[in-house]
């Protein structure tokens, strides 16, 4: 019986590690678009940093798709910020939530640039507002705030991991391409569990928010979250 025994506990020592590998996700480089503020190569300071997602059809390996609308959109028309923006591309076919490109990514930002690690910010929309609240709760301990528009989260359940992180969410109640009750859902949970949650309907909106990102009091909000 013992021989059995030792290779059934083999068998399952092998299931589990199969198992294992197949939630870990592939550690991924995404090229990205950066902006430094005026006047950053004569400074010492450090600057608050902006992590932006952008939406589904801007996917590939063209970053001038990035411009389209959002943040890059703002930057190619000549706005200044007064903080670091990197703006990732995720890849055709994929999702934010494909590939662990988070830690390349901040680690190579962190490293090469002035960002004060106490003031790292997260936004997206759609596809990108999504990957805002995924990327979140997958990395509770990097954000000073988030602000994810008209998106939503695969596993909220999960949601709680982020409580201690100030969030301003925006979704159209007229959205459909994703529902309202996709943000409401997390509204809720996270409000269950005290969270620090800040919700704006937008009443008869669709899913075209993007115009949002031309308001200053979203980053004025923003700026004002420290971790």
């Amino acid at each position: 019986m013992r021989p059995i025994t030792v290779c059934c506990f083999v068998l399952l020592f092998i299931q589990a590690s199969t198992f294992a590998q197949v939630k870990v996700k592939s550690k991924e480089r995404y090229n990205y678009l950066l902006y430094l503020p005026k006047g950053y190569a004569d400074k010492k300071t450090s600057y608050p940093l902006v992590i932006y997602l952008h939406g589904g059809s801007q996917r590939g390996q063209d970053l001038t798709k990035l411009k389209t609308y959002g943040l890059p959109y703002l930057v190619e028309k000549g706005r200044e910020f007064n903080f670091i923006i990197a703006s990732p591309q995720c890849p055709e076919g994929k999702f934010w939530s494909t590939d662990n490109w988070f830690d390349s990514l901040y680690t190579s930002l962190i490293t090469t640039y002035r960002v004060d690690p106490k003031r790292v910010y997260l936004t997206g929309i759609s596809m990108g507002g999504y990957g805002a609240w995924q990327t979140a709760v997958a990395y509770p301990d990097k954000f000073a705030a988030v602000v994810p528009l008209c998106g939503g989260c695969d596993d909220s359940t999960q949601i709680c991991r982020i409580k201690h992180i100030p969030v301003w969410t925006f979704h159209g109640t007229a959205d459909d391409v994703v529902s309202i009750s996709e943000t409401e859902r997390l509204v809720k949970r996270l409000e269950a569990c005290k969270g620090q949650i800040k919700f704006t309907r937008l009443e008869k909106e669709g899913h075209a928010i993007q115009y949002l990102y031309e308001d200053q009091a979203i980053y004025d909000w923003l700026l004002n979250q420290h971790r």
